[in-house]
């Protein structure tokens, strides 16, 4: 992490490269694709985080210019998807130009003690796709013993970074659930947070717990001082 997010002065705009500029829902056109890819650009973050169905467009405009292509699997319903499923549309997404994926695990066969299971699951996508997997682990959704169970899975599965949550309908990203991660992160694993983030007090909390990225829909009105309390994040 930078020092500067360490210092006791951060700039708005200084947050631009921990972001991932996300815009997942329901019937988004393509000009507001491109537009959002554009602005990933514009801002300097880190990457734009689309659906599968607009990875082509977006990587066509993230060409050259460094960002990475993010994109999400088995979500928003998480825990949906077989795992054959899975690495497949893992697989489809890097060759339509996704360099990053996140993706969702399989809470409930966690619950039923399916271990092996929950970590080939993930051990699939990241066979399958040959990029960093972002694994969104639902940490409100387990017990204290299933949260250790989870992420020592994960990591053992080659996570690339482990994840607070799916979005702010399973939790508020916040440095508690931050820093429980980090403490179990082995080096060469990384930490994003997730979830309602929506203003720049509470990115650089998060910052300073010891993420590395950020997944936001409010990236601009963040890195821009906009925030208010009518801003939104998912």
């Amino acid at each position: 992490m930078s020092t500067a997010i360490l210092a006791d002065t951060v700039t708005p705009a200084a947050l631009a490269p921990y972001i991932q500029h996300t815009l997942i829902e329901v019937g988004v056109t393509r000009d507001r694709i491109v537009a959002h890819a554009e602005e990933a650009v514009r801002y300097g973050f880190n990457a734009a985080m689309v659906p599968g169905s607009w990875v082509p467009e977006v990587a066509e405009v993230l060409r050259g210019t460094g960002l990475e292509v993010a994109s999400a699997l088995d979500f928003p319903s998480v825990g949906v998807t077989t795992s054959a499923g899975k690495a497949a549309e893992a697989e489809s997404l890097v060759r339509a130009g996704a360099t990053q994926i996140d993706i969702g695990v399989q809470i409930g066969w966690l619950k039923s003690g399916r271990y092996d299971a929950f970590r080939d699951d993930i051990a699939g996508v990241v066979k399958a796709s040959g990029v960093p997997i972002k694994v969104m682990l639902e940490l409100p959704l387990l017990t204290p013993d299933e949260r250790e169970v989870a992420v020592a899975l994960a990591i053992e599965a080659g996570a690339a970074v482990l994840k607070n949550a799916s979005s702010g309908a399973v939790e508020v990203a916040n440095p508690d659930s931050i820093a429980y991660l980090v403490a179990r992160a082995p080096e060469g694993v990384k930490v994003k947070a997730s979830g309602a983030i929506k203003s720049f007090d509470q990115a650089v909390s998060l910052l300073r717990a010891g993420a590395v990225l950020l997944g936001t829909s409010a990236g601009v009105a963040i890195v821009t001082d906009t925030t208010d309390d009518q801003t939104t994040s998912y």
